[in-house]
């Protein structure tokens, strides 16, 4: 992120901001989520990618093919997002589609050859950016923080 960049977020320097939100979890992970989406959003589109790009073709590689409903599930993207993902995949060759043999109405999406290919280019670009973004933590904090956070979601993923 540039300097121009971070005059554009509301200031929440460590000096002006009052000590009660600074000890509210809920404000500091909205804050650097703000950072976060950002850093890598432009980083991945210095590459012609997206964020729910590489959802889609990372759970392709995981899982193998599905329906446009099942990588709703398995990404969060909003069904209705789906289609206009698989649209940019299919036009870059990323993904194919074919009919479900079960259901015509539906379609199955398989992860192509250059998709395949892709797919490790965007996990060094994700890890590049994942370094800028946890530049101040230790290679064991950083661990520490993915297993709390993973934790907390997928507490709060199945109470919902």
């Amino acid at each position: 992120m540039t300097g121009a960049e971070a005059a554009d977020l509301p200031d929440d320097g460590a000096r002006e901001t009052p000590d009660r939100l600074r000890r509210r979890a809920s404000r500091l992970l909205s804050q650097l989520t703000v950072r976060s989406d950002r850093l890598i959003n432009e980083g991945l589109d210095r590459v012609d990618a997206r964020k729910w790009h590489y959802a889609v073709l990372a759970s392709l590689v995981e899982y193998g093919p599905a329906s446009q409903a099942t990588l709703s599930r398995r990404t969060g993207i909003y069904r209705s997002d789906m289609v206009g993902v698989l649209n940019e995949l299919a036009e870059r060759g990323l993904v194919e589609r074919v009919p479900d043999p079960d259901d015509r109405r539906r379609n199955i999406i398989t992860i192509s050859a250059r998709g395949r290919r892709r797919l490790p280019r965007l996990d060094k670009v994700l890890d590049d950016l994942h370094d800028e973004l946890l530049a101040p933590l230790s290679p064991a904090e950083r661990d520490q923080l993915v297993q709390l956070l993973t934790r907390l979601l997928d507490h709060h993923t199945r109470t919902a």
